[in-house]
């Protein structure tokens, strides 16, 4: 049974159940721990949603309009990113977790989308707790990319489904060697994915709120499926 690690943060139990039900070991892991040692045994590395991501970490200055920032948690999840690339392990990065992937690979951050793209959906919707799989706006997914090969089957030839949203930070500059293989309609980056590896998946919305009823269930396979290659 693979073991993944997963970043903690305020509402774990949903990441959790979402290894859980597709057949994963978890461990919980933080800034305690230097990330080799949150490492040693893993099978994979889950970066969760929390924060904002210190816009220092990309060379630009904070805008008002960013938000907490934890910078011990930072330091932490890039060296995780590093550690984990450098092991070859599968990779896959939710909400915060895209953020923390792209800066961590050289990439950049849109600060707040409310005031940097004029035109943009609502992507920060605040929902109450038993409504976290609120349908917020649709997702348009890139042909021939490890994302719309995970939910090809679910989307019945379609290139588009509707995704939960809860978020003002987004990826502004890709990563080198990194695609984009979704986006909203307004443009905002859905999903990245780094196609030189097995498994490296960033994704902006929640698919882990959905474990109850399955819609996203094929991402979390997919990266399960991955650790045992």
């Amino acid at each position: 049974m693979p073991l993944i690690a997963i970043t903690q943060c305020d509402k774990i139990e949903d990441y959790r159940q979402s290894i859980l039900h597709t057949g994963g070991e978890v461990r919980l892991v933080d800034a305690s721990t230097e990330a080799p040692q949150a490492l040693e045994h893993a099978h994979g590395l889950l970066l969760t949603g929390g924060e904002d991501v210190g816009p220092e970490l990309y060379g630009e200055k904070p805008k008002p309009a960013l938000g907490r920032v934890d910078v011990r948690r930072d330091a932490f999840e890039i060296a995780l990113v590093a550690e984990a690339r450098r092991r070859g392990l599968p990779l896959l990065g939710i909400c915060r977790g895209i953020q923390v992937l792209n800066v961590a690979c050289g990439g950049s951050l849109v600060q707040d989308i409310a005031t940097e793209i004029p035109g943009a959906l609502e992507h920060r919707f605040k929902v109450p707790d038993h409504e976290p799989y609120f349908l917020a706006h649709e997702l348009w997914l890139e042909h021939d990319t490890l994302l719309e090969r995970l939910m090809r089957e679910r989307l019945s030839d379609a290139d588009a489904c509707e995704v939960n949203s809860r978020h003002h930070q987004a990826v502004k500059r890709v990563a080198k060697g990194f695609v984009v293989s979704a986006t909203a309609p307004d443009g905002i980056v859905e999903a990245i994915e780094d196609p030189a590896c097995r498994f490296c998946l960033g994704v902006q919305w929640h698919p882990e709120n959905f474990w109850r009823t399955g819609e996203f269930r094929p991402i979390f396979e997919g990266f399960l499926e991955a650790t045992q290659a």
